[in-house]
């Protein structure tokens, strides 16, 4: 027993290296943006500060997802042609800080435009960044290093709860936008400097880029039948990334116009739901490379369904509000089980070659999920005038298709082609 736990010591500090830390500091950082901007504040100031609407915010937030849907796989195929990955993402990330500073300037409409160019630029990021986890990962430890960096994440939402809660009263959600901006430069640094990028292939000069990134993506979209199990996997992971990106959305919005809990007591909630999720970061990762992505999957799809039933019920029977601890208990739990189940699949599916442009698939995926989820929680909040939990409940129904739809998919190691192994350096 000494033996095998010495091993296991061992191999935990080879994985902990300062790539690796430096890899998952950067899901720390995007993350402070991800909670206090998408999830939190903006939505808070654009209704309760502005007098705007749910479909104002919703609005905003879907245009850039579509924007995002739209041109992801190009994003991901130009990085695979230029056989690189950091200078996309420097550049992403610069556009998002800056963006970010800006909010609470210009007014409304002009602060809602500035937030949907920084939600696509921080979505065109993960693009560049999760195609980065084979840099510093084998096969291995995919699911264990992924998981690290989902736990970091968690960590860096802790953070950008944390300093809020400090702002929120006496400096308001405009000081709140600029200190958030700050924090993603800051801890974004660490991956720019420690991370060293292997050359893939030689870079394409940067005329040829565009038109033979469209035709790699004509051909991916042709060729997703090839690959077993791609195209049904990415049609499930559109109904539970719905349920899980439009949550992240209007979660702000829903504790504190519906739930009716104030600044220090949904915050707290959010701080409970954030140290659940960093601990089911780092424990669902050794989960999937324990049992495999797929079995980790459902199980925490099941805990989603628990989790939106009770959000869904709470307010509609007059519940005490102090089970909402529970919910946001399960809610940390099932979010980062989701991540890191989700990255190693997709990982496992598609062929090594071609994991930035799969992943630019992925993504846009994904990307259209979060057009149509928020939009269709406005539709039922204000359109039909259903109100919030309904709108819950819609959520609770995707996650529900996407678990049959995920029966189908299996997660056994695939046999790639010479055509489709990874690059030669």
């Amino acid at each position: 027993m000494a033996t095998t736990a010495g091993v296991e010591q061992t191999t935990t500090q080879r994985i902990l290296t300062r790539p690796v830390l430096s890899w998952a500091f950067y899901d720390l950082a995007n993350t402070i943006f991800s909670m206090n901007i998408v999830s939190l504040y903006m939505g808070l100031w654009v209704v309760n500060a502005m007098g705007g609407t749910d479909s104002m915010y919703a609005t905003a937030n879907s245009a850039s997802m579509l924007l995002m849907f739209l041109t992801a796989p190009l994003l991901g195929a130009i990085s695979d042609q230029a056989g690189r990955r950091m200078p996309f993402l420097l550049a992403s990330t610069l556009a998002c800080v800056t963006l970010t500073a800006l909010l609470g300037t210009g007014g409304l409409i002009a602060s809602l435009v500035f937030f949907g160019l920084a939600n696509y630029f921080f979505q065109a990021g993960l693009v560049f960044y999760d195609a980065t986890l084979p840099i510093v990962s084998t096969p291995e430890t995919r699911g264990r290093v992924g998981g690290i960096g989902i736990g970091m994440g968690y960590v860096g939402s802790f953070i950008g709860v944390a300093v809020g809660l400090f702002l929120e009263r006496t400096y308001g959600y405009v000081t709140i936008f600029r200190v958030t901006a700050a924090l993603f430069l800051v801890f974004a640094v660490p991956i720019f400097l420690f991370v060293r990028e292997p050359v893939l292939r030689r870079a394409k000069r940067a005329g040829n880029l565009v038109s033979g990134a469209a035709r790699q993506v004509v051909q991916t979209v042709k060729e997703v039948s090839k690959y077993r199990g791609l195209g049904r996997f990415l049609i499930g992971r559109v109904f539970y990334a719905d349920a899980a990106n439009t949550l992240i959305v209007f979660m702000g919005i829903y504790l504190t116009n519906e739930v009716r809990f104030g600044p220090a007591e949904r915050n707290a909630v959010l701080l409970f739901s954030i140290a659940t999720s960093a601990i089911g970061g780092f424990t669902w990762g050794s989960v999937v490379d324990r049992i495999g992505p797929r079995r980790t999957l459902r199980m925490v799809l099941v805990l989603w369904m628990a989790t939106l039933a009770l959000a869904m019920l709470i307010p509609v029977l007059d519940l005490p509000r102090r089970l909402f601890w529970i919910v946001g208990g399960i809610f940390g739990l099932s979010l980062g089980g989701t991540w890191a189940a989700d990255r190693p699949w997709m990982l496992l599916l598609s062929p090594p070659s071609k994991v930035g442009e799969f992943y630019g698939l992925y993504s846009m995926i994904g990307r259209f999920a979060a057009v149509v989820g928020p939009l269709l929680w406005a539709f039922i909040t204000d359109t039909l005038g259903w109100g919030r939990p309904a709108a819950v409940g819609g959520l609770l129904v995707m996650v529900i298709i996407s678990y049959f739809i995920l029966r189908g998919v299996d997660d056994t190691p695939r046999e790639w082609g010479p055509d489709e192994q990874a690059w030669s350096t």
